[in-house]
């Protein structure tokens, strides 16, 4: 008969204590310690899906690859955020905030290819509102299978009769196993759950695509453990106000983590964007002021995108000080080295900032772009059309090298631009094929007067 007894669980990271305490021990937070019920069986580990082999101790040399050919899921962007297709036994967690689209994609990845055999699995939705809404996205498929299921033992069962090759879970916190007493969602089943649902990916070659819920911090929830269970973590980004959402590879043991997918959410799901400068960059007819465009660079993508910058007398006491999709800091110490080294008084100013298609942007490539933008604002001086910026700014005003330069260089050509503003020290052994006009410069002072000279004439 089974044993039951009670123990205490951090709801942050998963760890477990016989009593109650205020402070995790393992991961620092306070209050994170809830009671459930848990039920420990003799045979917990016994359970085989059939094709599984004894394991050996084999020579690396001896192992073979070409078993394991990667599967496409017809999505040439998820493709390659996976590092070119499913792995055979992979488990992959795609997590994002309540709307943000991620039923919709794993629902497009299930449907769009039907040469991949596939069983989805909703403990959310009726097989009726599954089914609504592949109509909406234009999806059929004679290889994909509906399931209405939240006890994974069922599930497990009705997956080894299917034998697909995909298996998408939505969501991992509906999940619930006999093994466990206590309530779906909570830090023992989710364990639990994924611990099953890795044991039977690896046994039998199936690939695995589990959909998660995040906290209001951003953080997926349910214990830590479950990104380390998994092999690839996808993070599923963009705001309900833009159409336009961000796949990032936070975790890839099969691939690259510095991939990024651009989608666009339309009335019939996402759609692709394998070109994102044109899309965030806005075409003016005459040049605007306080407007700047940087060649940046996301993973291994580069693209152009749109500065916008406001700067106005501040009304108030206080000079205010907004952005929105790069680092408030990081705006002042631009605001500073402005001011100390190019002579430009802004600490009375309003200065407003606004990376154009609800980007949010770290790269350090867009400083030069954000301080031509601000000072385009203030002087009230619009900067020319054909121009574009990618360089990081230090504390003395130097202009400073980045890196990867040729392919911004070549994805400004290529929309279209015929002067690009980069560091003198980019310059060494850089070789330069089109017709675009390359501007090295070491000081933020000589950027300015090569753009504004006409006027200041």
């Amino acid at each position: 008969m089974a044993k039951t007894q009670h123990a205490y669980f951090c709801q942050n990271c998963g760890n477990e204590s016989p009593k109650w305490m205020g402070r995790c021990p393992a991961c620092g937070e306070w209050n994170t310690f809830v009671e459930e019920i848990v039920t420990k069986e003799k045979d917990k580990h016994s359970l085989s899906f059939g094709n599984a082999q004894k394991a050996r101790p084999r020579l690396i040399g001896d192992i073979d690859l070409s078993l394991e050919p990667r599967r496409s899921v017809g999505n040439a962007e998820v493709d390659r955020i996976l590092g070119g297709g499913l792995v055979a036994g992979s488990m992959v967690l795609i997590g994002g905030e309540p709307g943000i689209g991620k039923s919709t994609l794993a629902l497009q990845l299930a449907l769009k290819n039907p040469l991949l055999r596939t069983l989805y699995v909703s403990g959310e939705e009726s097989a009726q509102q599954i089914k609504i809404r592949a109509e909406r996205i234009n999806g059929e498929s004679n290889s994909c299978y509906i399931l209405n299921e939240t006890l994974l033992e069922n599930i497990l069962t009705h997956a080894q009769e299917i034998a697909p090759a995909l298996l998408v879970i939505d969501s991992i916190q509906t999940l619930a196993t006999q093994r466990i007493e206590s309530s779906p969602g909570s830090v023992s089943q989710i364990r639990e759950c994924a611990a099953l649902l890795l044991k039977f990916a690896k046994e039998t070659g199936t690939s695995v695509f589990i959909i998660g819920h995040i906290t209001k911090d951003g953080a997926i929830a349910g214990p830590k453990v479950l990104e380390h269970i998994v092999d690839v973590v996808l993070q599923f980004e963009g705001d309900n106000q833009h159409i336009y959402r961000l796949l990032r590879s936070v975790k890839n043991r099969f691939g690259s983590t510095s991939e990024l997918g651009i989608f666009e959410m339309t009335g019939v799901g996402l759609r692709e964007v394998s070109n994102p400068s044109e899309i965030l960059m806005a075409h003016h007819e005459e040049p605007l002021s306080g407007v700047a465009v940087a060649a940046s660079i996301d993973g291994v993508r580069p693209f152009l995108i749109e500065i916008q910058s406001l700067v106005s007398s501040a009304v108030y006491g206080t000079p205010q000080r907004s952005t929105t999709g790069f680092d408030v800091r990081r705006l002042n110490m631009l605001l500073a080295v402005l001011e100390k080294r190019a002579g430009f008084r802004l600490a009375s100013k309003d200065v407003f900032l606004n990376i154009a298609g609800g980007l949010r942007v770290s790269d350090p490539a867009i400083d030069l772009a954000v301080a031509v933008a601000v000072l385009s604002s203030s002087l009230d001086l619009p900067v020319p059309l054909n121009c574009c910026f990618a360089a990081e700014l230090g504390l003395s005003g130097e202009v400073r090298p980045v890196n990867r330069i040729e392919q911004r260089i070549a994805e400004a050509e290529k929309l279209g631009f015929d002067k690009i503003f980069i560091s003198k020290y980019n310059l060494k052994g850089l070789k330069i094929d089109g017709k675009i006009q390359v501007i090295g410069t070491s000081k933020i002072e000589e950027v300015l007067h090569k753009l504004f000279r006409k006027n200041e004439g």
